[in-house]
């Protein structure tokens, strides 16, 4: 690739740490994400009292995708998954919960050509059920009421603007519409959240994640004229079974065993925030 190709250069919307992360650095490919899933999982129907395999750690994976989708994917309807990644999402979503159509967006042009190269026996399959898109949160390339849902895995705590990202969710969902969203948040109340955070986590430090309370998503989407606006913390499902998986890696004290600690100081916590388009 030459020095001069746009796809080395982020878009002047996109904060360079995300760029770097799901571009060039490939986060997909990283052990820790096996299965090229990229979310913590949700581990409530796997054993952790025994020798997790990635078998285990893939299961995880799909099923917190399993749990934002039962929030949120009407059958028959059309959806969109904000922060695909390889849209191994989008495909669980199409083979388990039958929309009729699933679009992927994602911000980085690089991450959307292995979503693609991931999915191509899907894409030929059935190339008018499944698409990829180039575009931010905050600024969709999408049609007004063009969709039934909007689901993101694990994405939110990167979004630089919650209040712009909700504005297009509602832009986009046709009236009745559904989104489900799961990601980390701060605790709400817990003091120094953010600085406390950048000193236990390289990627709160880096800039990489973003520290907000849940109530900031929530008021964005009630301010964008969302209704039934619901905040679930799911990080018993979430957090030890993550801090397994991590031990096969990262030793103690090392920052990625920090989440577990994040979460057991109250400071940090995994949610699942639901909402309808009236």
């Amino acid at each position: 690739m030459s020095s001069g190709d746009p796809m080395e250069r982020p878009s002047p919307a996109v904060r360079p740490e995300v760029w770097e992360t799901y571009g060039p650095a490939d986060l997909s490919a990283v052990p820790v994400f096996a299965g090229g899933f990229i979310n913590f999982g949700y581990w409530k129907a796997v054993d952790l009292g025994r020798p997790l395999s990635q078998g285990d750690r893939i299961r995880s994976e799909q099923d917190l995708y399993r749990h934002v989708l039962d929030a949120a994917v009407p059958r028959g309807g059309r959806a969109v998954e904000v922060g695909c990644g390889l849209g191994l999402g989008c495909a669980l979503a199409l083979e388990e919960y039958g929309p009729t159509a699933v679009t992927g967006v994602d911000i980085h042009p690089q991450q959307l050509g292995r979503a693609r190269e991931a999915n191509s026996a899907l894409l030929a399959a059935q190339p008018h059920r499944l698409g990829f898109a180039l575009g931010a949160a905050e600024d969709l390339p999408l049609g007004d009421a063009e969709y039934d849902c909007l689901y993101s895995v694990e994405a939110a705590q990167h979004f630089p603007d919650l209040s712009a990202f909700a504005g297009e969710a509602a832009r986009v969902l046709r009236p009745g519409g559904r989104l489900a969203v799961t990601s980390f948040f701060t605790v709400e109340g817990a003091p120094e959240a953010g600085k406390r955070l950048a000193g236990l986590l390289d990627s709160f430090a880096s800039g990489l994640d973003i520290a907000r309370p849940v109530s900031r998503l929530a008021d964005a989407l009630a301010g964008a004229g969302f209704a039934d606006v619901r905040i679930s913390s799911i990080g018993p499902q979430v957090w030890p079974g993550w801090d397994r998986w991590l031990a096969r890696l990262w030793e103690p004290g090392t920052w990625p065993r920090n989440f577990l600690a994040a979460w057991e100081q109250q400071i940090l916590d995994y949610y699942l925030v639901t909402a309808v388009r009236p």
